[in-house]
Parts: C-alpha cells; sequence; structure tokens
C-alpha cells in the first residue's frame, strides 16, 4: 500500500504540478506575447532612430557640399582676379621701366644740352636775354634754335596722366 499512497501522493504531486503548468502557461504566453510586442516596438523606435540619424547625416553631407562647391567657386574668381592683377602689374612694371628709360634718355638730354650752354653762349644767334629771362616772347629766331630752350632746366618727371596711352 505504501506504494500505491507514494505512487498516488507522486501521481498527484504531477498531476498538480501539470495543473499549475497548465494555469501558469497563459501568463506565460501573454509575458512572451508582449516582451515580443515590446522588443518589435523598440527595435522599431531604433530603426526609426537610425533613419532620422541617417537622414540628418546626408542633409549634412549636402550641405557640406554646398558649402564646398561656393568655396572653390570663390577660389577660382580670386585665382581669375589675380591673374588679372598679375597680368595688369606686368604691364605697369614694363611700362614703368619705358618710362623711366624714357626719363633717363631726357634728363641726359638735359644735362648735355646744360653742359653745353658754353657752346651757345659763344654762338652769335644766342640771344641770352631772352634765354635767361623766364617770361620772354618767343621769336622765330628761339624757334628755329633747337638749344634755346628755357624750360631744359628743369629735370623731366613723370605723372600718372603719363601712364595712360
Amino acid at each position: 500500500m505504501a506504494t500505491s499512497s507514494s505512487g498516488a501522493s507522486s501521481g498527484s504531486s504531477t498531476l498538480r504540478s501539470s495543473s499549475s503548468s497548465e494555469d501558469f502557461q497563459p501568463i506565460l504566453d501573454e509575458r512572451k506575447r508582449k516582451r515580443m510586442l515590446s522588443n518589435r516596438e523598440s527595435a522599431r523606435r531604433s530603426r526609426m532612430r537610425k533613419q532620422k540619424h541617417l537622414d540628418e547625416l546626408m542633409a549634412q553631407v549636402s550641405n557640406l557640399t554646398n558649402h564646398n562647391n561656393q568655396i572653390h567657386t570663390s577660389i577660382n574668381v580670386t585665382t581669375q582676379l589675380y591673374s588679372n592683377v598679375e597680368a595688369e602689374n606686368l604691364v605697369l612694371r614694363a611700362q614703368m621701366t619705358e618710362l623711366s628709360n624714357r626719363l633717363q634718355s631726357l634728363n641726359e638730354i638735359i644735362h648735355f644740352i646744360n653742359s653745353s650752354n658754353g657752346v651757345l653762349q659763344n654762338d652769335t644767334n644766342f640771344d641770352q636775354a631772352a634765354y635767361c629771362h623766364p617770361h620772354h616772347q618767343l621769336n622765330d629766331d628761339s624757334l628755329m634754335n633747337p638749344w634755346n630752350f628755357s624750360t631744359t632746366n628743369q629735370p623731366f618727371m613723370p605723372s600718372a596722366d603719363m601712364m595712360m596711352y
């Protein structure tokens, strides 16, 4: 009998655990279903955050690309302006060299004329009073004598107006 009673008790215990498992199964299934729904919702929110972050990064790439293009355009315009200024500088340097050479030649002529004054004073057609007086009237003789210029005593200085051709 002991076996039967222990068998019965063990069988009833099995029946009870079976029945208690059956009682908890719907609760466990409900918890499992809720956990799955929660996990799905969490995964959906995570995908939405990732998509939003990706969209923000794509917008940032677009903005940076536009900014980069503007910088390249600005660099190209600045480079073109620099090239134009550099070309203009070359022209101005060439003009300055040419004008400096002209100035040097004119100053040499003035120096030659000033050093030749002793020769001109011995010339019979040279009117020293007309040459020395700053407000003298030009006559035909002074126009015919190329060495008779009262304004040649001053060195020739270039002005800004001379740069324009």
